[in-house]
C-alpha cells in the first residue's frame, strides 16, 4: 500500500512543484501516472521510492518499494550486481562456499541459496543470458539497462514496483516482454509512461498537474474519454463567457451613449436657460462624474469577464493551441524516390541483415522501420538519406527535400536561441515580426525569444522543429523520424501526432510505438531481421 499526505516539493531554487498532494493506492492496484513534461512525476516516483525527502507532508508504504528509474547514468561505475544491490550477498555466498563459515555471511545472505541462479535465469528472461553479473553496467546500451533493472524485479520479488518509463529504450522484443509482465503482475504497481498501449494494461490513470493529483478510473482509453467530455465542458464554458463578455460590451456601449445623449441634452436646456458660467461648470462636473461612473462600475463587469475568459482559455490543452499551417510538398505523390535492390552493409566484416534488402518509396507513402536494437535501422536511415553507402547491392535516390529528425533533435542548434535558430530556416524571408508570429504559434512567448535552445527539453526542441519547418519556403518532401515519441510527455507526443497528421509528404519513421504508428497511419513495414 501506498499512502502520500499532505505531500509537498519545493526545488532549491525555492520554486514549489507540487502541494499537499493526497494519495491511497491500496495492494495489487495498477497505477499509471501521467502529467506534462514538468508536472514533478519522477520527482514524486523518487519520493515513493526514499531516493529524495519531501519538503512537507509524508510518503509512506507497507513494504520497501522496487524502483526501476528513466535514467541510469549514475550506474555507469557500478557493476549489474551493485546496481541491483545484490553483490553482498552473492559475495557472502561466495565465501560459505569457499569453507568461511561466519555469522555476517549467513546473517548477510539471509537463507537465500538461490540469488546466483535466479539472478542469472532473470538475465536470461530478459535476454541477457550473455552478460555477467560483475560487469559494468557502463558498457551496457539503454534497452539493456532498462532490462537488468526488470530482471531485478524477478529476482528481488517486491509487494511494491515503481517504474518510470520502462519501455523507453525497449525494442519489439523487450516492450512484449514488458506488456506479458504488467498483465501477470500481482504486485502494487506505479508506472510512469507514455507508451499508451501500456496504459492500456493498467487499471487506474492519475493526472499530476498544477491543480495536484486527479484520478481517473480506467485505463489510458478511459481516461481520454473523461478528458473529452472535460474538453466539452470547457469549450462550453469558454462559449457561454465569450457571449457573456460580448453582452457586457454591448450593454456598456449603449449605457455610455445613452449618458452622453442625456448630458447633451442637459447642457442643452442649461444654455437655453442663459445660466451664468459658473452654473455651467458645475453641471458640466456633475455629467462628467456621472459618465465616469457609469464607466466604472461597466469596466469592472468587462474586466472580471475578460479575466475569467482569460482563465479558461489558460485551461486548453496545450495541442489545441498549436496553429500548424504546413504547405504541400512539391512532388507528386506516387513519383519514385528511391528504389533499393539487395542492399546489404557491414561493420566488422559482418552483414547487418540476414538477406539483402529490396523496396521502392514513393512520394506521399507512410512506412516504418521495424527491428530488434542493433539490427540496422539507423543505418538503413543513412542509406536512404545518401550519408553512407551500401556494402553491397544497388541503390538509386531521386533529388528531393529531406529532412532527417533523430531522437535528440539534432537540427536544433545548443547554441542558437530561440530566435536565431527560428531565422536559420527562415529561407521564405519572413519579417521579423512574421517570424515572431509563427513562434507564438507554437508557443513560444516573448519571454521564450532569447533562450538558447541547449536549455529547452525535448518537448520544446519538438515544437521549435515543427515551427522552423512552417518558417521554412519549402516543406520537406520527406522526414524520417528515429524513434520520435522517446522522452517527450503524452501532450507533446499528441501535439506531434497532430503535426504529422496535417503533414502530406512522404513520412519515414522508426519507432516501436505501436499506438503512435496507428495514429499517424503507417501504411507499410520495412522489417530488417
Amino acid at each position: 500500500m501506498i499512502i502520500l499526505q499532505n505531500l509537498t516539493y519545493i526545488h532549491s531554487n525555492k520554486d514549489l512543484l507540487f502541494d499537499e498532494i493526497h494519495l491511497a493506492v491500496n495492494n495489487h492496484d495498477k497505477i499509471a501516472l501521467i502529467g506534462n513534461n514538468g508536472s514533478g512525476k519522477s520527482t514524486l516516483m523518487k519520493i515513493i521510492a526514499g531516493v529524495i525527502q519531501p519538503s512537507g507532508g509524508f510518503a509512506n508504504t507497507s513494504s520497501k518499494p522496487y524502483y526501476v528509474p528513466q535514467i541510469f547514468g549514475q550506474y555507469n561505475e557500478q557493476t549489474i550486481a551493485q546496481a541491483l544491490q545484490i553483490e553482498d550477498k552473492l559475495n557472502a555466498l561466495s565465501e560459505i562456499l569457499k569453507g568461511n563459515v561466519t555469522d555476517l555471511n549467513f546473517s548477510i545472505l539471509n537463507d537465500d541459496w538461490t540469488i546466483e541462479e535466479r539472478s542469472y535465469g532473470a538475465l536470461a528472461h530478459w535476454g541477457l543470458q550473455e552478460l555477467e553479473l560483475k560487469q559494468q553496467m557502463g558498457t551496457l546500451s539503454g534497452g539493456q539497462k532498462t532490462k537488468v533493472f526488470l530482471a531485478g524485479i524477478m529476482i528481488h520479488q517486491p509487494d511494491i514496483i515503481l517504474m518510470d518509463e520502462p519501455s523507453n529504450h525497449l525494442d519489439i522484443g523487450g516492450r512484449a516482454l514488458l506488456y506479458e509482465f504488467i498483465q501477470s503482475c500481482t504486485a502494487t504497481l506505479l508506472v510512469i509512461s507514455h507508451d499508451r498501449k501500456l496504459l492500456n494494461m493498467l487499471d487506474t490513470v492519475i493526472e499530476l498537474s498544477t491543480k495536484g493529483l486527479s484520478v481517473y478510473g480506467g485505463n489510458y482509453d478511459f481516461y481520454k474519454e473523461q478528458k473529452q467530455s472535460e474538453r466539452q465542458a470547457l469549450d462550453h464554458d469558454l462559449k457561454s463567457k465569450e457571449k457573456e463578455l460580448r453582452k457586457a460590451k454591448e450593454t456598456e456601449r449603449e449605457a455610455m451613449e445613452r449618458q452622453q445623449r442625456a448630458d447633451a441634452r442637459g447642457k442643452k436646456k442649461q444654455e437655453k436657460a442663459g445660466l451664468p458660467r459658473i452654473s455651467m461648470n458645475t453641471f458640466k462636473n456633475k455629467a462628467e462624474n456621472s459618465t465616469a461612473r457609469t464607466k466604472g462600475v461597466h469596466s469592472e463587469k468587462t474586466g472580471t469577464l475578460s479575466q475569467e475568459l482569460s482563465d479558461l482559455r489558460k485551461e486548453l490543452p496545450e495541442a489545441d493551441k498549436i496553429k500548424f499551417g504546413f504547405d504541400n510538398s512539391a512532388l507528386h505523390k506516387g513519383k519514385i524516390l528511391c528504389t533499393a535492390k539487395e542492399i546489404n552493409h557491414s561493420y566488422d566484416q559482418n552483414l547487418l541483415w540476414k538477406e539483402g534488402l529490396s523496396f521502392q518509396i514513393t512520394s506521399g507513402e507512410r512506412l516504418v522501420v521495424k527491428g530488434l536494437n542493433g539490427r540496422g535501422k539507423t543505418t538503413l536511415i543513412k542509406i536512404i538519406l545518401g550519408k553512407i553507402k551500401p556494402l553491397i547491392g544497388t541503390l538509386q535516390i531521386a533529388e528531393s527535400k529531406t529532412i532527417y529528425v533523430d531522437q535528440e533533435y539534432s537540427i536544433i542548434s545548443n547554441i542558437l536561441s530561440v530566435y536565431e535558430q527560428a531565422q536559420k530556416f527562415n529561407t521564405a524571408l519572413l519579417q521579423e515580426h512574421e517570424v515572431k508570429i509563427r513562434l507564438n504559434r507554437f508557443l513560444f512567448t516573448k519571454d521564450d525569444w532569447d533562450k538558447p535552445c541547449g536549455v529547452l527539453s525535448g518537448g520544446e526542441k519538438m515544437r521549435l522543429m515543427l515551427c522552423c519547418l512552417t518558417i521554412s519556403s519549402q516543406v520537406p518532401d520527406i522526414i524520417l523520424l528515429d524513434e520520435p515519441t522517446n522522452n517527450l510527455d503524452i501532450q507533446n507526443v499528441e501535439i506531434m501526432t497532430a503535426a504529422i497528421n496535417e503533414y502530406e509528404g512522404t513520412l519515414i519513421v522508426i519507432s516501436h510505438d505501436e499506438y503512435f504508428l496507428e495514429q499517424i497511419g503507417v501504411e507499410r513495414v520495412i522489417e530488417l531481421k
